[in-house]
């Protein structure tokens, strides 16, 4: 029988290995947030913190119990703005992670 990776273990080695990955991982977490996607976000965010500074790190680097850190990027999780940014600010700073963003000039109606 073969041995198999689990995707936790899986995902952690390529953002531990592969620095473009890791920012397109929060990258894309953070665009499924822009774009209203909040469930995939939070599941992206989850992957991130398990795969660079963990939740018992993330707890001491926001002073905050890593369980309420768990509870807010649970699926029905529902963190305060502050929390949210403090979280994001953290993954980033221990990511070694940017976040550039950049509006789009509007598209005119097409209505005619």
């Amino acid at each position: 029988m073969a041995l198999t990776k689990s995707y936790r273990d899986t995902i952690k080695a390529r953002v531990e290995r592969d620095p473009e990955f890791r920012a397109a991982l929060f990258e894309e977490a953070m665009s499924a947030f822009l774009n209203g996607e909040t469930g995939v976000g939070k599941a992206l965010l989850k992957d991130l913190v398990h795969s660079t500074i963990g939740f018992e790190g993330l707890a001491r680097e926001l002073n905050k119990s890593s369980k309420s850190l768990h509870r807010m990027l649970a699926p029905s999780g529902n963190p305060t703005i502050g929390n949210f940014f403090q979280m994001i600010g953290a993954i980033k700073r221990t990511g070694n992670l940017e976040l550039t963003l950049k509006s789009c000039p509007h598209k005119q109606d097409m209505v005619h």
